[in-house]
């Protein structure tokens, strides 16, 4: 099944964490074995980068030149050699086992060779005979396994605020299994199976198992969502008092966990919903996820229109904008491999555009969340801070006091700037960054 889903993730772009629970749902497995599925699945993602160097150099030849296919089954077996202790035999011979029956004939005597190498040393032994001679940086990218471009964004972001000690901590942190917490929708009730959350007011972390089998999630009256991403929904509704009447606007919905916090926020109070979103099949997830909240009206189209066809409509916008997403590592660790610096230049120019948008479709006097699941600087900072430029009367609020009003418990939010930057490692949140702007 691991093997199943790492081969849709690099055939069909897909994401493990939505591919791999209707693959366990479907298959039935027990617990003891959904779990370690899902150990080799996330696990071989998350450190493929330290793998990959491992087989190479006991293979003798790069991993492009190697099947993908073959590939696959090498990085389940160095996983579970080098991350789960599974003894050396197990390895080989399962690894043999999974080649002869998804690969070439030829391939199993290759495959064999390649894991007996792996299990010649340990995982620290490996560990030091990869990165030897290695560059400071290039070392602790094989080590932590994120790629180099990755780690000097990181190491900026954490410098601004004056707390650049903490990059490998954050490293760690992004290779760690996250907890599931659930947001609470609708009710007050007890929901089995969960405590509440640290921060988030509506938060609650499950314990443990399948949160599909949580009846409060499969009733609509909770859902799956980070407490980084609902505090930064409710720093827009719970930064001033919410009047009757105001429009709001969802600028990029999909695919709707932001949009139905907002909405339950907003229910019965007067408020309408706007919820836009540019990719048909995403706009579809928006409608799922709001289902029974009938103040909320999704469509679809580019969110820059705003800015031009209803110019100083909206009390408050969320701007929850498409980013390169390396602020959920730990979520998706896959999407590290996916993404280049190129990809976040072009993505910048987007972030940049629906941000005027945003600010020109507000009211004067309305809100506007500026939201990213990165805490790259050119994804955060630097568009706020054009956007306040080019936009006269644009101003910024400190969402880092709104955001002490809302949560539980005191937020350790460094930094002189007044948008907020959540951390995996300080916060247990995924890297959301909050900043709230008026005009």
């Amino acid at each position: 099944m691991a093997c199943d889903v790492l081969e849709a993730v690099r055939l069909k772009d897909a994401y493990a964490n939505l591919e791999l629970p209707g693959a366990l749902r479907r298959a039935r497995l027990d617990p003891s074995d959904a779990g370690f599925a899902t150990e080799l699945t996330y696990g071989t993602l998350r450190m493929q980068g330290l793998y990959d160097a491992v087989i190479s150099q006991a293979s003798g030849r790069s991993t492009t030149d190697i099947d993908p296919g073959v590939l696959d089954i090498l990085r389940l077996g160095v996983h579970q050699w080098i991350a789960l202790a599974t003894p050396a035999h197990a390895v080989v011979d399962e690894s043999a086992e999974l080649t002869r029956r998804r690969a070439s004939r030829g391939a199993i005597g290759f495959v064999n060779a390649v894991m007996r190498r792996v299990t010649e040393k340990t995982a620290d032994e490996w560990v030091r005979a990869v990165t030897d001679g290695q560059k400071p940086d290039d070392s602790l990218a094989i080590e932590t396994s994120h790629p180099s471009w990755i780690i000097r964004a990181f190491r900026s972001a954490l410098a601004h605020e004056g707390r650049g000690s903490e990059l490998r901590e954050l490293l760690d942190a992004n290779n760690e299994p996250p907890r599931v917490t659930l947001v609470r929708l609708h009710g007050e009730s007890a929901i089995d199976n969960t405590h509440v959350g640290k921060y988030s007011p509506r938060a609650l972390t499950l314990s443990g198992g399948d949160p599909a089998s949580v009846d409060a999630v499969a009733t609509g009256q909770a859902r799956v969502q980070d407490e980084g991403s609902q505090l930064a929904a409710l720093a827009l509704t719970r930064a001033r008092p919410i009047a009757a009447d105001e429009r709001w606007l969802d600028m990029c919905a999909g695919p709707g966990g932001k949009t139905a916090l907002l909405a339950a926020e907003s229910l019965d109070v007067g408020v309408s919903i706007t919820a836009n979103e540019v990719a048909p099949h995403r706009a579809q997830l928006v409608r799922s996820a709001v289902t029974g909240f009938k103040h909320v009206e999704v469509v679809e189209g580019d969110g820059r229109r705003f800015g031009a066809e209803e110019a100083n409509s909206f009390d408050r916008v969320l701007v929850d904008a498409p980013c390169s997403g390396v602020g959920a590592l730990r979520r998706r660790p896959e999407s590290r491999w996916r993404r280049s610096p190129s990809d976040v230049a072009t993505l910048t120019a987007i972030q940049s555009d629906l941000l005027m948008s945003a600010l020109r479709a507000v009211k004067p006097g309305g809100l506007v969340a500026y939201v990213t699941c990165s805490p790259h600087l050119v994804e955060t900072r630097s568009i706020v801070d054009r956007a306040i430029t080019a936009i006269p009367g644009v101003y910024e609020l400190d969402a880092k006091a709104v955001l002490a009003n809302i949560v539980r418990e005191p937020m350790d939010l460094s930094g002189g700037d007044l948008s907020a930057q959540l951390w995996p490692h300080r916060h247990n949140t995924d890297a959301m960054f909050i900043s709230l702007l008026t005009k």
